[in-house]
């Protein structure tokens, strides 16, 4: 079986840009499941029961979602195994622009939009720096010169990835994607002991374990204060 990890930030078109995909794999009659993490809801697995995909998702709540992710990984990967699957396509919310749920020899793809600003690509971190294929998006919304723009954003933050424009509404350019995500020699077992392309920020504050007053008193573990100079009280 084949693992895919898709990211991006919210709303960029990751499950469109799935779907439309799944289209062009279902033609070369490969059985294709996802795995859907979001935070706190998501109904993304009603519209891939609707194209009969096998589909499990999973909501991480107070936890960071790429944490989740990574967590319940191997997991997902044994399900998939089980449904007889020929490609597992994960989906991360990705909301921790810190963070990534790239895995080493596993194909990691990120899924961005051209609305999303110029500076974007700068801002979202691993999950775009440490991609094999950059999807760029809702470019139908925006201006040739605003397109080239932002595709040249993405290929400063990553020159080694992939980048490609997909429509999400028509399609177009997920064919072409279709014909990237599948390789017999990418074909996996088990992820148990791979790595993480990137580490998780190592951070346990008290915040992170319920704390709610403010003040120094109060905190503890890793904190990083910004350097604001001299404070006159």
């Amino acid at each position: 079986m084949n693992l895919i990890t898709i990211s991006g930030p919210p709303s960029s078109g990751k499950t469109a840009v799935i779907v439309k995909t799944i289209g062009a794999l279902k033609q070369r009659n490969l059985k294709v499941g996802v795995v859907k993490f979001d935070c706190l809801y998501t109904d993304d697995d009603i519209i891939y029961k609707k194209l009969d995909v096998p589909v499990k998702k999973g909501l991480s709540g107070a936890l960071c979602p790429d944490h989740y992710f990574v967590s319940n990984i191997e997991e997902v990967v044994q399900w998939g195994k089980a449904q007889k699957l020929d490609i597992l396509i994960t989906e991360s919310a990705g909301l921790c622009n810190r963070c990534s749920p790239y895995i080493k020899d596993v194909k990691a793809i990120c899924v961005i939009d051209n609305l999303s600003g110029i500076n974007t690509p700068k801002k979202i971190g691993p999950m775009l720096k440490a991609a094999d294929i950059v999807v760029i998006t809702k470019g139908d919304i925006v201006s040739q010169a605003e397109r080239e723009v932002f595709a040249s954003r993405v290929r400063q933050v990553n020159p080694k990835a992939i980048t490609m424009n997909i429509n999400g509404l028509t399609g177009q350019g997920a064919f072409e994607l279709s014909t990237l995500i599948y390789d017999v020699a990418d074909k996996i077992d088990t992820v148990k002991g791979k790595e993480l392309r990137f580490s998780m920020p190592a951070a346990l504050c008290s915040y992170c374990l319920g704390e709610r007053r403010i003040g120094e008193d109060y905190q503890m573990g890793n904190v990083r204060k910004m350097d604001l100079g001299e404070i006159n009280e």
